[in-house]
């Protein structure tokens, strides 16, 4: 990848740092979670024998792609709270762990927003979901 013209924002780099930790939280909410269920469903067992098996479930979901793709409750709000006032023709940063990219939103329909990104066909884009994803307005 070419090096930008312009240094990225303060914010989007930021958050381009920042959004590994996103992940990091939804991992620590899924063992949170699971956690509390196994206690409910073995209220006599210890809770350090719990707490293990809540964090090796945990890691084996991991390597499932479809759980990771769809459990996302933190980096899912942050999508969804970046993003909520991004309307078809705003610039935003599209931004992954460690890059962002400066695109345009096309469409949006919901939970969904369809970007297009320099460099490809301009009748094609991207459909993304706010709740997988980081948009950034590009204030």
């Amino acid at each position: 990848m070419r090096t930008p013209i312009r240094p990225l924002p303060e914010s989007v780099a930021r958050w381009t740092a920042g959004a590994r930790y996103l992940r990091w939280l939804d991992g620590l909410a899924a063992w949170a979670a699971l956690w509390i269920v196994l206690a409910t469903l073995q209220p006599d067992a210890a809770a350090t024998a719990q707490a293990v098996l809540a964090a090796v479930l945990v890691g084996l979901g991991r390597l499932a792609p479809p759980v990771r793709t769809r459990w996302r409750p933190g980096s899912g709000l942050a999508g969804l709270l970046l993003s909520r006032t991004l309307r078809p023709g705003d610039r935003a940063w599209y931004v992954r762990p460690g890059q962002a990219q400066a695109v345009l939103v096309a469409a949006r329909h919901g939970a969904r927003m369809v970007i297009a990104v320099p460099g490809q066909d301009a009748a094609e884009g991207i459909s993304v979901r706010r709740t997988r994803v980081l948009l950034l307005p590009a204030d």
